[in-house]
Order: C-alpha cells, then structure tokens, then sequence
C-alpha cells in the first residue's frame, strides 16, 4: 500500500577476513521464509539509521513465461578495472531471468573484501535487480590455480599438490560473500579444517540448475601423477601417454557431489528443463595458451580422466546443458565418453577481460566434420583422449569484422543461454564486448548462436526402444526410466507433450514411472525393450 514493510533484519558480520591486515566481513545474510513468489516485490535495504541505503526488485517467479534466459560471466581480471557499462547496458536491454558468474570474480588473491566491493561497483545495476549465482573459482579464494582436495593445506603457492594456499577463515569468508544468498547446500557437511560447501540446485522459472563445485573435492596432481618434464600440471611431450596419469584414487567432483547429482537428476518436480552451473568444462579445449601450444592441462576438467567420465555420465542423465567457464576461451562442445557425442553440450563462456588468452587450434584432421561456418569444428580427441565435438569458438584475433577495440580482439565477452520450455530448444549465444544492442543487426562471434534440442544433452545412440507411452489426464508427464536387471535409474526427463518413446541402451525388461512427483503417478512394470524397427505403445491414464 505505497509503504515499506520490515520482513527482516541482521547485524553486519565482523569475522576476521585474515587478509588485508585487520580487515572484517562487512557483509551479513537476510532471510525470509515463506516468500511469495507469485508476483514482484520492491525491496530496501537499510543501514547505519537510515544513512545508508540499497533498493531494487525481487523478481517474481517466472513460471508463466515461455523462454527462461540465463545470461553467463567468467575472468573479471584486474588487468581492467573500469566499470563494465558496455555489458551492464547490453545485458540490462536482453533482461535475463538468472545471472551466473562462474567464477574469478575476483583477481585480487590477497585482498577478496576490496576486490568484491569494487565487483558490486562494475555489476550492482544487474544484480539489484535479476536472481544471481556467483561461485568462486581459484582467483576469489587467493590463488592461480585451485585443486582443493577436500579442505586440505596447500603445500606451495602454485597448490598442484592440492589444498588451500590461504588460511581456511579467509576462504570461508569470500565464500559467504558470494554463495550465501543461495539456496541451502544439498549435504552442509563441512569439509577438512571446517570449511563449508555450497553445492545445491536452484528453480528458476521451471529450469532447475544444479550448482556444483568441481574444484572443491579435486585432487591436484602434484606428488600422484607420475612424473613428466615440467610442471606437475602441464604435459607439453606429445609423445607423453596421457592415460598415465589417470591414476586410481585421483578425484573429480567426488562422491558426494556425484550422489548429489544422481538424486536432482531423478527430482523433476516443476522442472521441463535441466542445466548444471560449474567453474569450468568437463574437456581439455584449449591448446594454445598465450601463444604457447600446451598438450594437456590438468587444471582442466579433462582431468581425471575417470573422474570426468563420472561426472558427465551422472548429468547426462538428466539431459542437462552444461554451462561454465574458466578457461578464457568461448566454446560449444558435445561431449563423449565411449562414443563421440553420446553425453551432453557445454558452453564454456568468454572472459570478461580476456588478460591470457587461449586458442582452439588442433593439430590434424577431425575424427568427423562437421557442417559449420568455422574451420577447425569437428570431432577430436583432447590432450587427455577425451572424446569432443567442437561447434563452435572464439579464438582472439579471429572476430576482426566486428570491432577494433582491443576486448574483442581478445575474445572477451559473456554468453547468453535461452531454454525455451515449449518447444525444449536451448540456444546459445555468445556476445562480444563493445558491441551496441540498442543497435539493429549487433554481430554475436562467428560460429553462434548454436541451437540444440534438450534431447542431445543425452546423444547416447539407442540399442533398443520401449513401447511409446501414450498419457491421458496430464501434459508434459515426467518420465524415469529403470534398468530392472541392477535397479539403476538409466534417465529421467519431463516429456513434451503427451507421447515419449523412451529410447534404452541395452535389451531387457524395464520399469518406467510416469507422473508428476507431487501427486500423480503410474508405476509400469516388466516393460520389454524392443528392435528400433519394432513399434508398439502403452496408454497411461491419469
């Protein structure tokens, strides 16, 4: 009724930071239980008697809409410290319904506190206003590359032992600084020397993200890798072989987040669509790094390699979208792990200042091509052998046509994502700095937009077929499928319409739960898979 309401209040946290010198948090947590989402909400934020003041929208759940955007950041390096007013007014005229930075918000390793303030500064106009995810990577949390193996100390600066370079109340304060406005972590458990974890999923619209940390549990090279000239981390000898280093008891996401991810892949409740938010990409994509051709890099989610087939077999079974970034180079792959292309699409974003650039540039010809504006899409193998469809990149100096400014010549940008709940396309679009989209007719970088279908996330060839299901009382019903011969969940996805065939990869007899998981379902058992020339249908009724 035109006045303000007081829903919550907190006392600003004090806890020591450790670095700089003597510096405190500053920060504090609002929560309010029992949101009404259905509609927007203005809100204020008052401090210091009225002194100080914050306000912008908590937006309303946007369910009713037909297209949920996500707009995706990486790399905002030091290196340029103005504001961001280029990508603030483009992203502000696309209106997105979520923001993600996946990381190194941060490049100030010492100084997290006076580096996130001046984040706010670059970003404040966005996030006011629009849901954000902001998950730090290894710049945030004080060093250039991060194994975190579990919580443990870091035995050298470089941390390819793996472990934590600074003191573990310095890391527990960036990440309450970035991650506290998220939801509650799926298992709070801390890990070694107590700090905490932020794992968990959050709905947006009906897309359901999982938001994982693929550095937190990984175990870092050095001293477990059999030794090679070099750094730990870096295989520069092309006639190294790289399955020597996938070595037992080396760890991706671990377990916990693998359980995790097995669980939200099975949770469909006011979901059509799937998309997993990590630091970076489950390949090795980048060959040139600032101009220096590097074989394999186990900074990457390449590596493990074991740990990577883990991890991308857990989300391609909830034909997710694999949306991160890191690696200072834009690129849409489709990913395999037995097969060329049998798993899910990633799209690794561009840096915001791209300060190291990295080049896709492989050496011979693809396994397959492709159709494709660019020269070097295709099917290869990584520096680790893990199997990779390229569709698109943005190599730095390879996008001259757009602008001169030096941004674009090093390839920064961001990426956007658009999930498109009815017809279940996903479009990927990769933006450049500099560009003007109050403009008619910006350019994106060659090679996007690229659009895909959600069932791609899962391009796994079918070796059989159960018998199409045919539902009555229910549109878009969620589908599971289980492998009666071990009990295994092998998918589960929300259909379009109201027929699905669901495809198997193996001859046998499956139970199939149709519904959805609030209330209606129908169990079907002892369900024979069939030849693919074979038809046949059941017809569930609710």
């Amino acid at each position: 009724n035109g006045s303000w309401k007081r829903v919550a209040s907190s006392k600003i946290r004090e806890d020591e930071y450790t670095s700089p010198k003597d510096a405190k948090a500053w920060n504090t947590l609002f929560r309010v239980e029992n949101w009404d989402d259905s509609r927007q909400w203005k809100y204020r934020v008052v401090a210091l008697d009225g002194i100080a003041k914050y306000q912008g929208i908590v937006r309303k759940n946007p369910v009713d809409k037909e297209e949920i955007v996500v707009a995706a950041f990486t790399g905002n390096s030091n290196k340029n410290r103005e504001m961001r007013d280029d990508i603030v007014k483009n992203v502000t005229i696309q209106n997105p319904d979520l923001l993600f930075f996946s990381g190194d918000q941060s490049y100030d390793h010492n100084d997290h506190l006076g580096a996130w303030l001046l984040f706010g500064r670059q970003f404040g106009d966005l996030t006011r206003n629009i849901p954000t995810v902001a998950i730090p990577d290894d710049h945030d949390v004080g060093q250039p590359n991060l194994w975190g193996a579990g919580g443990k100390k870091a035995m050298t600066l470089h941390g390819n032992t793996g472990g934590y370079v600074m003191d573990p109340q310095y890391v527990r304060q960036v990440e309450f600084a970035q991650t506290a406005n998220l939801p509650d972590p799926f298992d709070p458990t801390p890990i070694q020397r107590g700090i905490g974890v932020y794992y968990t999923s959050l709905n947006i619209g009906g897309v359901d993200f999982a938001i994982i940390e693929d550095r937190k549990f990984k175990s870092g090279p050095g001293g477990l890798v059999p030794p090679h000239k070099g750094r730990a981390d870096h295989i520069n000898d092309p006639e190294y072989d790289v399955s020597k280093v996938d070595v037992e008891g080396a760890v991706l996401l671990g377990n916990r987040q693998l359980d995790f991810l097995e669980q939200w892949g099975k949770d469909w409740k006011n979901t059509k669509m799937k998309c997993v938010l990590s630091g970076t990409i489950f390949v090795n994509a980048a060959h040139l790094h600032s101009g220096k051709r590097l074989i394999a890099d186990m900074d990457s989610n390449g590596w493990p390699q074991t740990g990577r087939k883990k991890a991308v077999r857990a989300i391609r079974k909830s034909f997710s979208l694999m949306l991160a970034g890191d690696q200072h180079l834009a690129t849409v792959a489709h990913h395999g792990v037995d097969e060329f292309n049998d798993s899910g699409f990633s799209f690794c974003v561009p840096s915001i200042v791209n300060h190291y650039p990295r080049i896709w540039s492989p050496l011979g010809d693809p396994v397959r091509e492709i159709d494709s504006p660019l020269k070097l899409a295709g099917s290869y193998y990584d520096g680790f052998r893990n199997k990779l469809t390229m569709y698109a990149y943005a190599n730095p100096g390879e996008n001259k046509n757009i602008t001169s400014s030096k941004l674009i010549g090093r390839a920064a940008g961001y990426g956007l994502v658009r999930f498109n709940k009815r017809t279940r396309k996903i479009t990927m679009e990769c933006w450049p700095r500099g560009v003007d989209l109050s403009k008619p007719n910006q350019p994106q970088y060659k090679g996007w937009p690229v659009v895909i279908d959600q069932e791609d996330n899962y391009g796994r060839k079918a070796v059989a077929y159960l018998p199409t299901l045919k539902v009555d009382g229910l549109t878009d019903p969620i589908v599971q499928v289980i492998d009666e011969s071990n009990g295994e969940t092998v998918y589960t996805i929300c259909a379009n319409g109201t027929s699905f065939r669901p495809k198997v990869f193996k001859k046998g007899s499956y139970t199939v739960i149709v519904g959805d998981q609030i209330g209606k379902e129908k169990k079907i058992k002892n369900i024979k898979a069939l030849d693919p020339s074979k038809t046949a249908s059941i017809k569930v009724v609710f």
